[in-house]
């Protein structure tokens, strides 16, 4: 097995053992986190109710800097989005990727602008 594959496999076994624990409601929705190389996307979700109850993204945005500035940005508006639908408190989830960096920076300007995790 090449290098990426196991990279990859790894990642996704990170992912299903986070998944197994963490799980959102209405009171207290999921943030989960997706980065790839380009982007940054953010999600509220209620996994009772099989909904997305907010998101942001980069893409489509003619966002500027780097990864980890558009990660702080990101965060701030999933926190002001939160705010709109009245909801203050998240369970977090890193998807698999560690909490460093980019996964960090979005996670602090989200407390910063309100949310609590």
């Amino acid at each position: 097995m090449n290098k990426l594959l196991k990279k990859i496999q790894n990642r996704t076994l990170r992912k299903g053992r986070i998944r197994s624990v963490v799980s959102g409601t209405a009171a207290r929705p999921r943030l989960t986190v997706f980065i790839s190389n380009t982007h940054i996307s953010a999600q509220l979700i209620d996994d009772t109710a099989h909904k997305t109850l907010a998101s942001a993204t980069t893409v489509g945005q003619k966002a500027t800097g780097t990864m980890t500035e558009k990660a702080v940005a990101i965060g701030e508006e999933i926190a002001k989005k939160a705010k709109a639908i009245k909801i203050t408190t998240v369970v977090f989830d890193r998807n698999g990727k560690l909490y460093h960096g980019r996964v960090a920076a979005l996670a602090d300007a989200a407390r910063k602008a309100g949310l609590e995790f």
